[in-house]
């Protein structure tokens, strides 16, 4: 234990030791760009249109050092990655070598005699403890970072509030589904992935409907879309799609982070589209438009179901992946750390870095197989909203926190969304293939006095 503890502080102080020497922090001013509607003249409809011309007129509205700062930002979120996997394997290796997991499952014995109140035992102590262990890098990465690049708002206690609330979630839900795991496990035999990876797709489906109406609210406030031009036009949007009106609603994002976003979430009875009080607030009428369009696209063409079915298919190779290594860790190394057999409970710090390997290795895969929906969805807003410019103003926005134009193979392992360069220049196709529609709309809009702001 006393290990343990020495071990923690020395990495809390390192934190301390080298978040100062970050840069400045970054006013959102600084980086966000301006309300409003901003189309480059080279993008304008005109019968000489260019598609790389106006995809790089667009670009050109970052200045230097907004493109600088996004880049540093996106970049170092590659390198958090790993820093992320490797402290995990830190906290881990603390539980497995200091003994703390021994001793958790020794305590949890003591206390029951039934194997699976036992396991909840252990799991309820190792959630707690390995959210302490946890702490200072999540304090730097998701605190400290985002305020100093102007994305955060929250105070420090408004913050920690919330990273409780996720705690006391866990507490509640995870002790029960690593004790079903357990059953399989002891139960099943060597089978055991088969088994969890069917409860693992269960699972997804039920939080799929469950938190959109349960979890989501603990955080945020969610209402129905303020009255006003804007929700007019967004259920137009949604009617024309046969997408349930009273299923599109606004949450207060604006209390925690200065993004703009929209989102589809749940499943069958459950599903909705969320804006964020960020978008409505900081962009124009085809921007939003064009998002909402874009997450229609999710809904309109059941991304929530597949992307369930691709990942539970993904977590079903990193079970049995778990279930190979695993096994031949245990074989060599079990008896030295105290390690009964695959059904102790004591092992699951061993399994969950075996898991998070396979799944570092596996985050070009899963970035694609979200990629590409988000792709679809993209061509799909396009068409429903018909806001070429609103789109690719939206996609500058997210540009200034997301490196505009990757390398091929830089988007492939790292981006789970198309690239701002892929978005704006696809943007552009669709404007060039649909020149008259475009002026047409404008010169009505001319003519109403309702031109873009």
């Amino acid at each position: 234990m006393k290990t343990l503890l020495c071990l923690f502080a020395l990495i809390l102080t390192t934190l301390v030791v080298v978040m100062p020497a970050q840069a400045e922090p970054t006013t959102p001013g600084a980086r966000e760009f301006p309300p409003g509607l901003q189309i480059p003249p080279a993008a304008q409809p005109t019968p000489d249109f260019d598609v790389d011309r106006a995809t790089q007129a667009y670009l050109d509205l970052l200045t230097p050092e907004q493109r600088a700062l996004s880049d540093a930002y996106f970049e170092g979120g590659y390198w958090l990655q790993l820093w992320g996997f490797l402290y995990g394997l830190v906290v881990c290796a603390i539980f497995l070598l200091t003994g703390l997991s021994r001793w958790m499952r020794d305590r949890a014995e003591r206390i029951t005699h039934r194997p699976w109140l036992q396991t909840v035992i252990y799991a309820f102590l190792w959630i707690l403890l390995g959210f302490v262990l946890a702490l200072p890098l999540s304090i730097y990465s998701d605190f400290f970072r985002e305020h100093q690049y102007g994305l955060a708002t929250q105070t420090f206690g408004g913050w920690f509030g919330d990273q409780l609330k996720g705690l006391a979630i866990s507490l509640v839900i995870a002790p029960l589904l690593i004790a079903l795991l357990y059953r399989a496990v002891r139960r099943a035999g060597a089978r055991w992935w088969i088994w969890a990876s069917g409860g693992a797709f269960v699972f997804i489906m039920l939080m799929a409907m469950l938190s959109p109406v349960y979890l989501s609210p603990i955080f945020n406030d969610y209402k129905p879309l303020r009255e006003g031009p804007v929700r007019s036009a967004v259920l137009s949007l949604a009617r024309a799609n046969q997408i349930p009106t009273d299923n599109v609603v606004e949450f207060d994002a604006s209390r925690q982070t200065t993004r703009i976003s929209a989102n589809v979430s749940g499943f069958a009875g459950t599903t909705r589209v969320s804006l964020n009080d960020n978008l409505l607030d900081k962009t124009s009428l085809p921007e939003i438009k064009a998002v909402m369009g874009h997450e229609m696209g999710h809904y309109v063409l059941n991304h929530s179901l597949r992307l369930m079915i691709y990942i539970s298919l993904v977590l079903t190779l990193g079970f049995f992946f778990v279930h190979v290594v695993f096994d031949r860790l245990l074989a060599r190394w079990g008896r030295r750390l105290g390690l009964r057999d695959r059904g102790d409970t004591a092992a699951l710090p061993l399994a969950v870095a075996v898991l998070s390997t396979f799944f570092l290795l596996m985050t070009p895969v899963t970035n694609s197989i979200t990629r590409q929906a988000e792709a679809e969805a993209d061509m799909f807003g396009l068409d429903a909203a018909r806001e070429p410019h609103g789109f690719a103003m939206a996609a500058m926005r997210l540009s200034t926190y997301r490196k505009i134009h990757p390398g091929p193979l830089e988007e492939i392992v790292f981006y789970d969304h198309p690239s701002g360069y892929a978005r704006v220049h696809g943007s552009m196709i669709w404007l060039k293939e649909n020149l008259e529609l475009v002026r047409r709309t404008e010169a009505e809009r001319a003519a109403r006095g309702t031109a873009p702001q």
